[in-house]
C-alpha cells in the first residue's frame, strides 16, 4: 500500500513516518487491497477553512476532510489483481493547529489526535459515515478497535512503529462519497 504525507502546514511537530505507519496499519486492518494508494495531506488553517466552505458548505476550519479519489474502486482484496489496477484511494486533510486545540480539550496527546483523525478520514474514504445515529456508533466502534489494535501493536513493538498490519478490525466498507467530515 501506497501511503503519501505531504505537510503543507508548516506544522514541525508533525511525526509523518509515524503517520504513515498508522495509514498503512488502518488500511492492512480493513483489507484494503495492497494496490491502492492513499494521500495524507496536512494544511494551514486558511487553507483548511477554504476547503471546508467549498466542498462542505461551513464556516470556518474543521479538523479532517475526506475526498474519495475513484467511486468505482473496491477497497477489498480480490483474488484477480491484473483486474485491478493500482488505484487512488483518495485524499485524507488533516489540520494540525485545529488538532492541537482538540487535543488539549480532549486531554490526551497531539499525535494521538492525529492519529485518531486519520483513522477517522479513512474510514470515510472506505464508506463509512455518521449523518445517523446507527451509522456514528458503527463507525466510532471500528474507529476505536482500529486505534486501540495499533496502541497495541505501537506497545508491542516497544513504542517504536509497528511493522505490519493488524488484526482484530473487521469489515472494509463501499467507496465513500464525495467529501466528508
Amino acid at each position: 500500500m501506497a501511503v503519501f504525507v505531504a505537510n503543507e502546514s508548516g506544522a514541525n511537530d508533525v511525526d509523518e513516518v509515524r503517520l504513515t505507519a498508522l495509514a498503512r496499519f488502518v488500511l492492512d486492518a480493513m483489507k484494503v487491497n495492497p494496490l491502492a494508494e492513499l494521500s495524507v495531506m496536512l494544511v494551514e488553517e486558511k487553507a483548511m477553512a477554504d476547503l471546508h466552505v467549498r466542498y462542505m458548505g461551513e464556516e470556518g476550519p474543521t479538523d479532517v476532510l475526506s475526498f474519495a479519489q475513484d467511486d468505482a474502486f473496491d477497497a477489498s482484496w480480490s483474488e484477480s489483481v491484473d483486474d485491478d489496477p493500482t488505484t487512488l484511494l483518495g485524499d485524507v486533510v488533516l489540520c494540525p493547529d485545529v488538532a492541537r486545540r482538540q487535543a488539549e480539550q480532549a486531554g490526551h496527546s497531539y499525535e494521538r489526535e492525529l492519529h485518531l483523525l486519520c483513522t477517522h478520514g479513512i474510514l470515510h474514504l472506505l464508506g463509512y459515515d455518521h449523518a445517523e445515529p446507527d451509522e456514528e456508533r458503527e463507525m466510532w466502534k471500528i474507529q476505536n478497535k482500529l486505534l486501540a489494535s495499533w496502541d497495541a501493536a505501537v506497545k508491542a513493538a516497544g513504542g517504536k512503529r509497528p511493522a505490519g498490519g493488524a488484526d482484530g478490525a473487521d469489515g472494509a466498507g463501499e467507496p465513500g462519497p464525495t467529501a466528508a467530515h
